[in-house]
């Protein structure tokens, strides 16, 4: 999953950033309002954290824009005013949830984990396609009893394909989604991460069918082939 973290604190945002990278999310930080809604409006990201008190634009006006373009990525609202007026103009104008400064950061994931899950349809905690399971709580990665053990990024690649099992996903869509902003990612990366969970989930089951598929000329998806 790819977050963006919009707050003009570097000392909060950098918080954030690294503890949200530890739980193998991707990254990008707009230390102001208008840079927020620019990579907002312009990147795809799954997720929003927003502060409201922003240098050159607003929160509010952040959120309101966004909605307005029919951008209808979740965002959780972070912000050091915590009075009910301000959290009911938040919701209203079309933020998904509301955490108030200070706070613990096992709440703001937890917040995350629900909110990604929420988007389109109701998505469980465990994630599973023919015998392989993801738990996106205790990120442990199962083929039938066998404990995978996957890199961070292995494993936000993998939790990315099982959030769209069965649909054909090309490199430019997976780099969005799984690589932040600034890295220098090229199509032959993805070619290299899907080989190595391929030799962690497929090759070591010789008996099982393959569950990463290249769509020819396209690029990946997951799933039991037909």
């Amino acid at each position: 999953m790819r977050i963006l973290v919009v707050e003009d604190s570097h000392k909060i945002a950098g918080s954030i950033k690294k503890g949200l990278e530890q739980e193998s999310y991707a990254v990008d930080i707009a230390y102001d309002g208008q840079v927020g809604f620019e990579l907002a409006a312009s990147e795809e990201y799954d997720l929003i954290i927003l502060d409201l008190m922003l240098p050159i634009m607003d929160g509010l006006v952040v959120c309101q824009k966004l909605r307005e373009q029919r951008i209808h990525t979740p965002i959780l609202i972070l912000t050091a005013k915590g009075q009910t007026r301000d959290k009911v103009t938040g919701l209203d104008i079309g933020a998904d949830d509301y955490l108030t400064k200070p706070f613990a950061f096992e709440e703001l994931l937890a917040r995350v984990r629900a909110l990604s899950r929420r988007p389109k349809e109701t998505v469980p905690s465990t994630l599973t396609v023919g015998n392989l399971s993801l738990n996106t709580i205790t990120h442990q990665v199962h083929r039938g009893e066998k404990l995978i053990q996957l890199s961070a990024k292995e494993y936000a690649l993998l939790e990315y394909l099982l959030r769209h099992t069965q649909q054909a996903l090309s490199k430019d869509q997976i780099i969005a989604h799984v690589w932040d902003y600034d890295a220098d990612v090229l199509p032959n990366t993805v070619e290299v991460y899907i080989g190595y969970l391929r030799n962690k989930i497929d090759k070591p089951f010789p008996n099982q069918p393959g569950l990463i598929q290249t769509v020819r000329g396209f690029g990946y998806k997951v799933g039991v082939a037909d």
